[in-house]
C-alpha cells in the first residue's frame, strides 16, 4: 500500500513510516502462510486506526498502534512569549517569524531587538532559547559572523598625513567576494585543530585554508575610523581621548554556509510532518549523533571566523606600520549553551550581539553612521542580548532600484568618508537609524566609546548574503 491509500484509511501523516512498516510486516507474513491465514492488510489497518489500544500487543501493528495513540493525544504547545525593543520599525513579516520561532516544541524563550528585519527561519535580530535542541537557520548561513575593533596609540589627526598607506592596508590587507580566496596562504593555529569533527569540516578544511583572511560579500566591510572614548576604561585599558581604529565584519566564509546548509537538511529530513510549517526552523536533538556534530562544528566555524579577523587585523596593522593596544571583538549568528531562568538553554542569536552583564561587544551602524562598543547590562528579558547592528530598513533589490552608488559615494567624499568598493545595496540608507536603534536599547546596553568610518571598503560585486 501507497501513501495514499493509507491516508484513505485515515492514517495521519507522522504516522505514515510506522503504518508503512506494518504493512511490510503483515506483507512478510503473508507470504509465509497459507491463503486461508493470511491478513487482510486493508481491513486491519482501518481497524488499528480506529480503534488503535485493542493492537497494542499485536506482532504487526504494535508500534502503529503506539504512533496512533500519541498522535491522537497531541496537542501542539502554546507559543512562548517574547518581548521586542525598537517595535515602532520592525516590519511585520520579522514579527510573524519571530512568532513561529516560538511555536517550535522546544522553544524556551525569545527576544526581538531593535534592528529586526526579515531573515531565513529565524528574523535577523531574532533571539531563541531552545531546550535540549539546536536550530542551523536560528544560527544562520553564516555561522559566527562577528565584529572586531582594533584600537591603536595614533591620533585622528595623523590620519590625514598617512591616507595613501592606510588605503594600501586596506586594499591589500584582505579580499571581498563570494569563493574569493586569499592572495597568500595565512598561518593560524585554528588550522592545526581538529576538522574531522565533522564530515563537512573535513572536507572543507583546505577551502577553509584558503579562505583565511578573506571577507566575503553582502554587508561585510573593513574601516578605518575614529574612535571617541569619553572616560578611562579599565577593561579595554584605555585612557579618555581619541584614537584611530580599525573595524571588521565578516564570519566564516564558505565552509561555515556548508555546515549550515548540511545539517539544515538534515534537521529537515527528521522533521515531524505536524511541524512540517517551521520548514527552516528545523531542529537537531542534542542527544543525536546530528546534533553533536552540528555542534562541534559551529563551535569549530567560530574559532574559525574569530581566527580570520585576527588574520585581517594583523594584516592590515602590518600593512600600515601599527601595534595595537586594545582590541574588543563579538560573535552574533551563533548559539551558546547558558543558564537562564534556572534552565540550561541553547541560545541562538541571530544577528544579535551577547550582552551579558560587564560583557563588551560592537555594534555597528553604516558606512556614514557611528558604531558603538558597548558594555552589556544582562538583561535576561532580551536572554542578556543587544542588536547586532543597525538592521536594514530596505531590501537589497530596492535599494539598487533607487540609489546611484556613485552619487552616494561622492556625498560621503564631501563629509570626510572615503568608500573604496561596495554597491548601492549597503548605502547609509538602506539602514534604519542607528541613534534610534540605541536608544531603544538602553535597558540591554550601555555605550563605552563611539567610532565614526572614514575609509571604507566592501564587496563592490552586489552579491548576496545573510547578515
Amino acid at each position: 500500500m501507497n501513501p495514499r491509500q493509507l491516508a484513505k484509511l485515515g492514517v495521519p501523516k507522522d504516522c505514515m513510516s510506522t503504518a508503512t512498516q506494518a504493512v511490510q510486516s503483515i506483507a512478510k507474513y503473508n507470504r509465509t502462510v497459507e491463503k486461508p491465514l493470511r491478513i487482510d492488510v486493508k481491513d486491519v489497518v482501518a481497524r488499528c486506526v480506529k480503534e488503535p489500544e485493542t493492537f497494542s500487543a499485536d506482532t504487526h501493528l504494535a508500534a502503529l498502534s503506539k504512533d496512533l495513540i500519541e498522535d491522537r493525544e497531541f496537542v501542539r504547545p502554546e507559543p512562548v512569549d517574547y518581548q521586542t525593543w525598537g517595535n515602532d520599525g520592525i516590519d511585520p513579516n520579522a514579527h510573524a517569524q519571530m512568532e513561529q520561532a516560538c511555536s517550535m516544541p522546544n522553544a524556551f524563550a525569545g527576544a526581538l531587538m531593535p534592528d529586526a528585519h526579515l531573515g531565513y527561519g529565524l528574523p535577523i535580530g531574532g533571539v531563541l532559547a531552545l531546550k535540549d535542541a539546536i536550530c542551523p537557520y536560528a544560527v544562520g548561513v553564516d555561522i559566527a559572523c562577528r565584529m572586531k575593533m582594533t584600537v591603536y596609540d595614533l591620533h585622528p589627526s595623523e590620519f590625514s598625513n598617512h591616507e595613501n598607506t592606510f588605503r594600501d592596508a586596506l586594499e591589500n590587507g584582505t579580499v571581498f567576494g563570494v569563493g574569493q580566496e586569499s592572495k597568500r596562504k595565512a598561518q593560524h593555529d585554528v588550522m592545526d585543530e581538529d576538522w574531522s569533527v565533522t564530515r563537512i569540516t573535513r572536507e572543507n578544511k583546505d577551502k577553509a585554508w584558503k579562505q583565511l583572511g578573506t571577507s566575503g560579500s553582502g554587508n561585510h566591510f573593513v574601516e578605518w575610523g575614529y574612535l571617541y572614548l569619553d572616560e578611562d576604561d579599565d577593561e579595554l585599558g584605555l585612557k579618555a581621548g581619541e584614537y584611530l581604529s580599525l573595524l571588521s565584519h565578516s564570519g566564516s566564509r564558505g565552509t561555515g554556509a556548508s555546515v549550515c546548509s548540511t545539517y539544515s537538511d538534515m534537521a529537515r529530513a527528521v522533521l515531524p510532518p505536524k511541524f512540517d510549517d517551521l520548514g527552516r526552523l528545523a531542529w537537531l536533538e542534542m542527544d543525536t549523533q546530528e546534533g553533536q556534530d552540528y555542534w562541534n562544528g559551529m563551535n569549530l566555524m567560530g574559532r574559525y571566523a574569530a581566527a580570520n579577523h585576527d588574520v585581517i587585523h594583523r594584516n592590515v596593522s602590518k600593512l600600515a606600520g601599527l601595534d595595537p593596544i586594545a582590541m574588543v571583538e563579538n560573535h552574533h549568528n551563533f548559539a551558546w549553551l547558558e543558564n537562564h531562568r534556572d534552565e540550561d538553554v541553547y541560545v541562538h542569536r541571530k544577528g544579535a550581539t551577547p550582552a551579558g552583564k560587564g560583557v563588551l561587544g560592537v555594534i555597528p551602524g553604516s558606512m556614514a553612521d557611528p558604531a558603538y562598543i558597548v558594555r552589556g547590562l544582562g538583561n535576561e528579558d532580551s536572554l542578556s542580548s543587544a542588536s547586532h547592528g543597525a538592521g536594514r530598513q530596505m531590501s537589497r533589490r530596492k535599494a539598487k532600484d533607487t540609489y546611484n552608488f556613485k552619487a552616494v559615494r561622492n556625498d560621503l567624499a564631501k563629509k570626510g568618508i572615503e568608500i573604496l568598493s561596495a554597491g548601492a545595496d549597503e548605502v547609509p540608507g538602506v539602514y534604519k537609524n542607528i541613534n534610534e536603534v540605541m536608544d531603544a536599547q538602553q535597558d540591554l546596553v550601555e555605550k563605552v566609546a563611539r567610532f565614526e568610518p572614514r575609509m571604507v571598503k566592501m564587496c563592490g560585486d552586489g552579491s548576496r548574503a545573510e547578515d
